[in-house]
């Protein structure tokens, strides 16, 4: 006995009209932006001159803040008290607004309270980049 095997419908007739559009749209939406690209380029543009302007050539300084087994917050050498800190940060990043960075290297049996004073104070002068460094373990 003959088995009838069914394989399906052919999809022969598949309307490729609005892939072949969209395709072309894009092209010249691609050839457009690259063609005013260019001609802002070329544009004779006589800038001014700024005697004390200079790039930016490297990252702002971080501030690091040691704190040690005793709480006792260093920075730069000089042992400061809260107020001190916050004095420090806040002019650190009025120097160096929205890129001022804190590196905080705590002694790893000082109070976990010191540590919050420090972060404290670096949230207060509106410095957002702040980090704990630690040892990396031995291999």
């Amino acid at each position: 006995m003959a088995v009838k095997i069914n394989k399906g419908v052919s999809y022969s007739n598949i309307n490729v009209t609005p892939m072949i559009d969209y395709l072309l749209f894009l092209l010249i939406f691609f050839l457009v932006t690259t063609t005013f690209e260019e001609s802002e380029r070329e544009m004779n543009v006589v800038l001014p001159e700024a005697s004390e302007a200079m790039p930016l050539t490297a990252r702002p300084k971080e501030v690091f803040v040691n704190v040690d087994r005793q709480g006792n917050i260093v920075v730069a050498g000089e042992r400061l008290n809260e107020a001190q800190l916050l004095t420090v940060l806040r002019q650190a990043a009025a120097n160096n607004p929205e890129r001022q960075s804190v590196i905080i290297r705590a002694d790893k049996h000082c109070m976990f309270e010191s540590l919050m004073v420090v972060m404290n104070a670096c949230n207060k002068a509106k410095i957002r980049d702040y980090r704990v460094t630690a040892l990396e373990p031995k291999a």
